[in-house]
């Protein structure tokens, strides 16, 4: 049997590795196949017309074939619409990579989690700093929905009990949602989990939840750092390493 050629997939390029001294091993994140490995053959070469194009954080509609678990790429064209973030925003786009290369399993399709990831790499690239902090925890969200990994947050996990709208309530890795403590760092009240829990299933999930997001963007992040971290396996994750480092000096 031939192998299947795909044609005109949006995608964008996650991770690249030297595969020979002319080619490419990328990792790639398709809207209809999910995180696929394909080879660029020739990519390095100074005349490849695919040398300019294989960028992170950039649109791209590539065509590819094979039915091996590293297929080949047969062409990429940039999409155009935005430009490559910079600085804090840069780092922060190799964070959301880092992330689908952790946690999405190949060929396992995620459409709606694509059209979020292009949301928020346009806020990236905006250069529009008071929203990155909110577009990061939208994404977190629905990235964590999206693969299964996020309770229910208008329930207590462990009993189902229904949250008070006036009680705290905090997120922890090996248990869920479950009333908050005198000694946990971080809580919301039942009334603002509830909330975030209904904005999740709308229509246009990134724009309700990003502002939704945006006043409670402080707290949510070391609720939903220690839960990605658990689930990573990591104690931190590479591009927040280096963050860390860059702030530091």
């Amino acid at each position: 049997m031939a192998a299947k050629r795909i044609a005109d997939e949006p995608a964008y390029v996650l991770h690249r590795y030297d595969w020979s001294e002319s080619s490419l091993i990328l990792e790639v994140f398709t809207r209809h196949y999910g995180r696929i490995a394909l080879v660029a053959k020739g990519a390095k070469r100074p005349s490849s017309s695919l040398r300019p194009v294989l960028l992170p954080l950039q649109g791209l509609h590539v065509a590819f074939g094979g039915d091996a678990e590293i297929r080949t790429l047969r062409s990429a064209e940039w999409q155009g619409g935005h430009v490559m973030p910079k600085g804090e925003a840069l780092l922060a786009g190799y964070y959301l990579n880092e992330l689908l290369m952790t946690l999405l399993a190949r060929d396992d399709p995620h459409a709606a989690l694509f059209d979020v990831y292009a949301q928020v790499v346009q806020v990236l690239a905006s250069g529009h700093s008071p929203v990155l902090e909110a577009a990061l925890r939208s994404y977190e969200l629905l990235l964590l929905r999206e693969v299964g990994l996020l309770p229910q947050l208008d329930v207590q996990t462990l009993t189902l009990a229904p949250l008070e709208p006036d009680q705290a309530y905090t997120l922890v890795p090996e248990g869920g949602l479950r009333p908050a403590h005198a000694d946990d760092r971080a809580a919301l009240s039942g009334a603002q989990w509830t909330d975030l829990q209904a904005v999740l299933a709308d229509d246009a999930p990134f724009t309700a939840t990003l502002r939704a997001c945006a006043p409670l963007s402080g707290t949510l992040k070391p609720l939903l750092r220690n839960l990605l971290h658990y689930h990573c396996g990591v104690h931190t994750l590479r591009t927040r390493q280096m963050m860390i480092d860059i702030q530091s000096y």
